[in-house]
């Protein structure tokens, strides 16, 4: 291998810890600026990395976790089938009527059907599933969606916070520390839930509690049958026993011996042949090809790039610089340094987006290690770490991807999304879920 430290000043002339944190900023800077696609942009300075000589091209490819790739690439496919079926959509009006269409009691319902699907599934698709049913909703009932998407936003995040499966900071944070599926469920779910009931007691006495609806439009929203959003019954089955299998092997995998992209995987194998063993060479060929086309490979791909250009930053040393400046700006004190993971990671993953936030962050507290006993003695930073970014997500519209999914559906359907009003509403509900989730930390871990 090159010494990157030799090809960086060969060919700049400069040391390769400034070149690598120029990369690094000049990537952020035109992510958040988003006038180009994140993905490109972050190939775009994979390539410069390693042109500009921070790392081989073998070290390039060494600093992509497969893992995560894996994991998130079956996830999709999973998903991607399982929504053929209509089973979303049957989660949504199954719980509206749960409610007798009570506007505030849907306002509740949709909130816990987003949380507790965004944490088996990724919460990008889970709004993408469940919002378009809301906006039906919303129109036979002659109310604004308005309240119910920024609700059904924070669920989505909240939600994905409780699993290793439910958003990408957690599967980046999970597969780069080795932490499973048992670890997340474990340690962040009883929060969660905390932080998901405070945040519907506010929605409600924020919007809830004015919402109100004629009794004809009720009617009309009792008339629907949940059982006719069923588009394939035999499919159904087949995606409920194979998410079964999926969901019982993440909580397995320490006996199993297996990686979660292993798992997701061989779920998404399983469910792809299911799909078309019935059918001829050219159905066949036409639903492997939509399916794959349904992945989301702008997401992939944006994690490849990110991965390389965060690997060629941690070789300059640049991330360790930055952990010793952050262990020594706290005292070393494990309380202080958690607790400013957790504020920071809210408020800045509230500006720019969460993810490579996090994949920066990982080394950073990796290099940590020394001054706090090991790698066992880091694991409540990663907590604080989890939470700071995934709920800190919530404070505006571009902090995280499924903010700017239903921000997107929501004006493609004619409904203003503001980035001013959703802020003047989602950034102190966002700082509450920190508050609480400071106080968590507190109590279980410091």
């Amino acid at each position: 291998m090159s010494d990157p430290a030799s090809a960086g000043n060969l060919i700049l002339g400069i040391k390769p810890i400034w070149v690598a944190s120029a990369l690094l900023v000049a990537t952020y800077g035109v992510i958040i600026s988003e006038r180009v696609n994140r993905a490109v942009v972050a190939l775009l300075f994979a390539c410069l990395t390693v042109v500009l000589g921070i790392s081989t091209q073998e070290e390039a490819v060494s600093g992509i976790d497969f893992n995560t790739i894996g994991l998130l690439i079956g996830m999709m496919i999973i998903v991607s089938i399982s929504k053929r079926t209509g089973m979303f959509e049957y989660l949504a009006i199954w719980a509206t009527k749960k409610v007798r269409a009570e506007p505030a009691g849907i306002l509740f319902a949709l909130q816990i059907v987003t949380a507790v699907v965004s944490a088996f599934l990724d919460n990008v698709t889970t709004v993408l599933l469940v919002v378009p049913v809301t906006f039906v909703i919303c129109d036979h009932l002659k109310v604004k969606p308005y309240p119910f998407l920024v609700a059904q936003i924070f669920a989505s995040n909240i939600g994905g916070t409780a699993t290793l499966i439910g958003d990408p900071p957690n599967i980046l944070i999970g597969s780069r520390v080795g932490l499973t599926f048992n670890d997340f469920v474990i340690n962040l779910t009883p929060v969660v839930i905390v932080v998901q009931l405070v945040t519907a007691v506010l929605f409600h006495f924020l919007y809830g509690r004015r919402l109100a609806v004629t009794d004809q439009a009720k009617a009309r929203v009792m008339a629907f049958d949940e059982r006719e959003a069923i588009l394939d019954r035999k499919l159904l089955v087949h995606c409920l026993i194979v998410l079964a299998f999926v969901i019982a092997a993440f909580v397995l995998a320490r006996v199993l011996h297996l990686e979660p992209a292993t798992i997701a995987m061989s779920g998404a194998a399983v469910l792809m042949l299911i799909l078309i063993l019935d059918k001829s060479a050219d159905e066949q060929t036409k639903l492997t090809a939509k399916t794959f086309e349904e992945t989301e490979w702008v997401t992939i791909f944006f994690f490849v790039g990110l991965f390389i250009v965060i690997h060629g930053v941690e070789t300059t040393g640049l991330l360790k610089l930055l952990a010793d400046q952050l262990v020594a700006a706290t005292g070393g004190d494990m309380v202080a340094t958690g607790i400013a993971i957790l504020w920071a990671s809210a408020i800045l993953s509230s500006i720019i987006d969460n993810i490579p936030f996090v994949a920066t962050m990982i080394p950073l507290i990796k290099a940590m290690a020394p001054s706090f006993g090991g790698p066992e003695g880091l694991m409540p930073l990663w907590w604080a770490l989890s939470l700071g970014a995934c709920l800190g997500g919530n404070g505006t519209v571009i902090g995280a991807s499924a903010n700017l999914t239903v921000s997107g559906l929501a004006e493609r359907s004619g409904h203003r999304f503001s980035f001013i009003e959703y802020m003047k509403v989602a950034y102190p509900f966002m700082l509450v879920s920190i508050a609480i989730s400071h106080v968590y930390l507190m109590i279980r871990y410091f």
